[in-house]
């Protein structure tokens, strides 16, 4: 192809919603809406399933184990989610692990993941030390660790789950189109029934829309910055995803096959993996954690000198002798987007004239979801869809994600013991 645009490729046309990004929460949005009978117009800046962003790679976990009850509740919805998309599709993105977090008897979010399990009367097991030892012998752990067993665990396909949704969508009439940079949003009276009507300008022609879903990811501050003027607290993040070698003489011990899960360890520093499912002879492992980036400059590249510094040590001292630890045998880099209390953004986003809106107006925001909302995806598009609809969105403590909550605090106020990513500084 000599890269000049077909006609049929271009973006133009009227539809009931548009919507920006298309990775997981984009992709998943656009489905739910196509399929209650709406047109659909997603776009996406870059190539569909690119390696730029949140939303790439083998794969993603799914739990249940949250220390918020709010999430607890929302995964219950979400696993159904998936497994309806599955249906339709006709193929898995899912496989069941079943989910190992651990820690010190000490962290209270821990404490607070069993009692949201036994709140909402979830499966799980409370394993002493010769417990997991007997059922997980490779895996090294202190004799007072807490631990709790999940069969809700798993990991998710990454980017065969973004295909999957954007194919549903096609499948239900939704229209996409790849390599449309966002060039400016404006509202326009429509001349059909009087009501507004958002022209969502683009590198590859011009749409209308009477509903727009920003879902853009870390892209999503400086969109809203130019929409707004408001300054959205969230913070894109430069992580690394990372395989390592099993080393040990049977190369499948730590493998899906055979029962090991995937797992979180609670310590400091928050460290999470899967088992090897996605490559034979290697376990993922990564650090809930990253350096801050700007997404239009980010080098893709993984850090390596925060895995060596941050994983290495705690293979070391978890699968001595199993796991090859000193540098992991592939990386990849990702990003998150994080807010101050790790909660998304899930709101409706006022909007003044200016520069990129020629008018007061509404447009819906999905966004900063700090490392934990892919395995949510499906269940962020039903409730965007909703909100685009209706307005609002049923099952869902949607004061929790408004913007208000930055105001005038870092946000939802949380235990000061729970989980938060460590940020470093750019290692020169």
């Amino acid at each position: 192809m000599d890269g000049t645009q077909k006609e049929s490729e271009a973006v133009t046309g009227t539809y009931d919603a548009i919507v920006i990004g298309a990775g997981i929460i984009g992709s998943s949005t656009a489905y739910q809406l196509a399929k209650r009978g709406k047109s659909v117009l997603l776009l996406e800046q870059f190539d569909f399933l690119h390696h730029i962003g949140s939303s790439h790679g083998e794969s993603r976990t799914i739990r249940v184990t949250y220390p918020e009850l709010y999430y607890t509740k929302m995964m219950k919805e979400a696993y159904q989610l998936w497994e309806e998309a599955e249906t339709e599709a006709g193929y898995m993105v899912y496989h069941q692990t079943g989910q190992l977090d651990f820690g010190p008897q000490s962290s209270t979010s821990l404490h607070s993941v069993v009692s949201n399990l036994v709140e909402e009367n979830i499966e799980h097991e409370v394993l002493t030390h010769e417990e997991c030892k007997a059922r997980f012998p490779i895996l090294k752990l202190p004799e007072d660790s807490l631990i709790v067993y999940t069969k809700q665990g798993g990991i998710i396909r990454a980017s065969k789950a973004v295909a999957m949704f954007q194919a549903l969508a096609l499948r239900h009439g939704a229209t996409l189109r790849d390599r449309a940079k966002l060039v400016q949003v404006s509202t326009s009276l429509s001349s059909s029934d009087g009501s507004f009507e958002y022209v969502v300008e683009t590198s590859r022609g011009t749409a209308f829309g009477r509903t727009c879903v920003l879902a853009a990811g870390a892209w999503t501050p400086q969109i809203v910055r130019e929409l707004s003027g408001l300054e959205l607290p969230i913070e894109p993040l430069h992580t690394s995803i990372a395989y390592w070698e099993v080393v040990d003489s049977d190369p499948d011990v730590l493998s899906a096959a055979k029962g090991f899960p995937v797992f979180a360890d609670y310590g400091l520093p928050y460290i999470y993996g899967t088992p090897s499912i996605e490559y034979p002879g290697q376990i993922k492992v990564s650090v809930h954690s990253g350096t801050p980036c700007d997404p239009n400059k980010r080098v893709v590249a993984p850090d390596m000198h925060l895995l060596r510094k941050e994983v290495s040590p705690w293979l070391v001292s978890r699968f001595a002798g199993t796991v090859q630890s000193e540098s992991p045998i592939t990386a990849l880099g990702c990003m998150y987007s994080m807010t101050p209390d790790e909660d998304f953004i899930l709101d409706f986003l006022p909007l003044k004239p200016n520069a990129m809106c020629s008018t007061n107006g509404s447009i819906l925001v999905a966004a900063g979801f700090s490392g934990h909302g892919f395995k949510m995806g499906p269940l962020i598009g039903r409730i965007m869809a909703d909100l685009a609809l209706n307005g609002t969105a049923s099952n869902v403590p949607l004061e929790i994600f408004s913007i208000r909550r930055f105001e005038n605090t870092l946000g939802n106020q949380k235990e000061e013991s729970q989980v938060k990513p460590v940020v470093h500084s750019p290692h020169l």
